[in-house]
């Protein structure tokens, strides 16, 4: 039986690793829709991380959080903490807000098991203006690049539902090919 400190160091390992694979599986795979520092057309790993907080919780903001420094850290950001370090914030914490607004207004079980198609629709659209907007707003702060402007606001936002709607689908089609090779 798994304890409860136990859980969180769980979810907050997995989130911070899943997280990271995914980010570098997404730049291979789509670095050619790269539209400017940190905005790209399909970013798989917002889809990530909506499950990844939506799941568990605090934990899992954190070790996206953690992540997500880390990579801009040691990526093309700039090799400043502050900048870095919010954008490791925003990371961890859009979908975690995210997922607040989403439990107390929405309706979601914790566990999500009445997770139904509006609801994770409503969800992926609140959590990606959540997310684009919150960028946008720090990379404006922080003068990066063009960043900031609406046309970058909007083509996170778009990255981020198509990224969480390509994900969502990947995962659907993973279980379903499961679910026909253990019946079969």
């Amino acid at each position: 039986m798994v304890r409860k400190g136990q859980e969180w160091i769980i979810g907050f390992l997995l989130s911070l690793l899943a997280y990271t694979v995914l980010f570098y599986a997404n730049e291979w795979l789509t670095s050619h829709l790269v539209y400017g520092l940190g905005v790209n057309w399909i970013y798989l790993p917002a889809g990530l991380r909506l499950f990844l907080t939506l799941i568990f919780g605090l934990p899992g903001a954190l070790g996206i959080a953690l992540s997500s420094f880390l990579i801009s850290y040691l990526g093309d950001f700039p090799h400043d903490i502050t900048t870095c370090l919010g954008v490791g914030l925003i990371s961890g914490f859009a979908p975690y807000l995210a997922r607040i607004f989403v439990l107390a207004n929405i309706k979601i079980d914790p566990d999500l098991s009445d997770l139904s198609l509006p609801k994770l629709v409503a969800c992926t659209l609140i959590y990606a203006l959540l997310s684009a907007g919150l960028h946008q707003w720090w990379f404006a702060v922080r003068g990066l690049d063009e960043s900031g402007s609406l046309n970058y606001l909007l083509v996170m936002f778009i990255g981020d539902v198509f990224g969480t709607v390509l994900l969502v689908a990947l995962i659907k089609y993973g279980l379903d090919l499961l679910r026909h090779s253990r019946a079969a």
